[in-house]
């Protein structure tokens, strides 16, 4: 039954972390960033080699980040600046970006798991084989409060390149050439083990200044599950049999900007409404409006509304202000818990709340043990963004065995970050604005 999913969890991953680390081999040293940087203001990764990342992608640009591990969220990545062609210097990005939750309540209530704060996804952690990091480097991990103390050490962190297809491509007027480029990411990731279930947390550094945030579920469906009778389950064995309980995973990450190296980061939410043609109009009109987020804010997603952090201090060559914008990925958002019923939450940094739900953080009495309850109408000078995206996983029986991973996650892209695309040919980079073609 899924109440036994405790002692299920901790002794399934504590043997396998134990018998995956002799025959790896792993080595000793890794473990929380040895190094922090010195000022706010660092705008690359300052950390001694073994904790950082640093990576030219063909395309010209550099990603630059610390990495760390924590005793609950599991990989956090510090001080994350992107350089493309073309900037003199790195740009800072994030102060830091990690995961904040997966709860994962059953849908005929019998139980919900909060995975990083009650159910050990740290200490989960799994030895990835040379094969799942093609081209890449595998890094070892000292996993805090690990469950086999005498082997902490996990070869757990796979950085590599991958390909993602075209960053874009144009055919000139005359048709006589064709510009194309074939994009670049970086791809930083960890597989941490929880139960059945085995979490793949994926980062995507891409070469135009995207990053991309995903957590996929994969590994087994818990056959103890297979009990789901009263119309809340699918059946996935012969006939009407072994129906497995329906459940949803609901994610949370948490992200700090510090953009251009300031955590004074401004919110911004943009709406639009989109009216019926006025007589002499061949379509309707669309107008935008921007409203200033000042306080803290529990926000939903909808049609034709956006945020973005807007940099307090740097703007690019044409004088315009930085900024990243937040792209929800594709959710179900989770009506049953008061944290879940939002899908982003805008809350002035705290140091004592780092996780969505049943926070551990030592905060004062009466502060909540969740995100929604940190929304109370402080003035935001450091926002901190929290992103919730859901998933309702009803089984199927292309579920097993194993089971393909699911994704959900989202995206953040930059907004006037560079005066142009940052992949943009040299022959074409003079136009910029309005242009006339030369003669």
């Amino acid at each position: 039954m899924p109440t036994t999913r405790t002692s299920r969890a901790r002794t399934r991953a504590a043997v396998g972390l134990s018998v995956a680390a002799l025959a790896a081999g792993a080595t000793t040293g890794a473990g929380p960033a040895a190094a922090q940087p010195k000022t706010a203001t660092a705008a690359a990764a300052e950390c001694s080699a073994n904790y950082k990342i640093e990576q030219k992608l063909s395309s010209g640009t550099t990603w630059r980040m610390c990495w760390r591990y924590d005793s609950k969220a599991g990989l956090v990545l510090d001080d994350v600046s992107y350089q493309p062609k073309g900037e003199a210097a790195p740009i800072k990005v994030l102060n830091s970006a990690r995961l904040a939750q997966i709860d994962v309540p059953y849908d005929d209530g019998s139980v919900e798991y909060d995975d990083l704060t009650g159910f050990g996804f740290a200490q989960g952690l799994v030895n990835l084989a040379p094969g799942e990091c093609p081209g890449g480097t595998i890094k070892s991990v000292k996993v805090p409060d690990s469950w086999d103390p005498d082997h902490p050490n996990v070869n757990g962190l796979c950085t590599t390149t991958r390909s993602r297809g075209h960053a874009y491509r144009m055919q000139g007027d005359t048709a006589n050439k064709v510009y194309q480029a074939q994009g670049k990411d970086l791809l930083v990731y960890t597989v941490n083990q929880v139960g059945w279930y085995e979490y793949m947390t994926e980062w995507r550094f891409q070469d135009d200044g995207t990053i991309n945030m995903n957590v996929g579920a994969t590994g087994s469906l818990s056959w103890d599950d297979y009990d789901a009778g009263d119309g809340r389950g699918w059946p996935i064995g012969k006939n009407a049999s072994a129906y497995a309980t329906s459940h949803s995973h609901n994610v949370f990450w948490r992200l700090d900007f510090g953009l251009d190296g300031s955590s004074k980061g401004k919110v911004e939410q943009y709406d639009s409404a989109v009216t019926a043609p006025a007589q002499g109009q061949q379509a309707p009109t669309n107008k935008t409006t921007r409203t200033k987020v000042t306080k803290e804010l529990a926000g939903d997603a909808k049609t034709y509304r956006w945020w973005r952090m807007v940099s307090a201090t740097g703007k690019n060559k044409d004088g315009h202000a930085r900024s990243y914008e937040i792209v929800p990925g594709a959710t179900t958002r989770y009506p049953g818990r008061s944290f879940t019923k939002h899908d982003v939450y805008f809350t002035e940094y705290n140091k004592c709340e780092q996780f969505a739900s049943n926070n551990p953080g030592n905060c004062p009495a009466g502060a909540g043990k969740s995100v929604d309850k940190w929304v109370n109408g402080q003035t935001l000078t450091h926002p901190i963004v929290w992103m919730n995206v859901g998933f309702h996983h009803i089984a199927r029986d292309e579920d097993q065995q194993p089971m393909p991973v699911h994704w959900q996650g989202f995206s953040i892209a930059p907004r006037d970050v560079t005066a142009m695309n940052p992949l943009t040919p040299d022959e074409l980079s003079w136009q910029n604005g309005h242009w006339r073609p030369r003669s």
